[in-house]
C-alpha cells in the first residue's frame, strides 16, 4: 500500500484524501491556517531541499528548518523538498 507525504510538514497518510483534508502546522502561511499538500516525488532514503541542497533522511526533518537560499530571503521560509 503506498504511503503519501506532505510537502510542508512530512506527515504520512495512507490516502490523499485524509491528508488533504487536514490541517498542516507548517504551512506556509502559518500553523493551521492551510492544509497539507501533497509531496508528489517518490519515497526516498535520502531528501534533498530544492533551494540548498541539504539532505536528511525525511521530509519531516527537512522541513522543520530555515533555508538560507529560500526565494523569499535567508531565514524567511523552510528547506522544500526537491522532487
Amino acid at each position: 500500500m503506498p504511503n503519501f507525504y506532505c510537502e510542508y510538514c512530512g506527515t504520512k497518510t495512507s490516502s490523499i484524501s485524509s491528508l488533504t483534508a487536514s490541517s498542516c502546522s507548517r504551512h506556509p502561511l502559518g500553523s493551521g491556517k492551510g492544509k497539507h499538500k501533497l509531496y508528489e516525488g517518490s519515497e526516498k532514503t535520502k531528501y534533498s531541499c530544492k533551494y540548498c541542497g541539504t539532505s536528511t533522511s525525511s521530509i519531516s526533518s527537512l522541513t522543520a528548518s530555515s533555508c538560507s537560499r529560500h526565494p523569499d530571503g535567508s531565514g524567511k521560509g523552510k528547506h522544500a523538498p526537491a522532487l
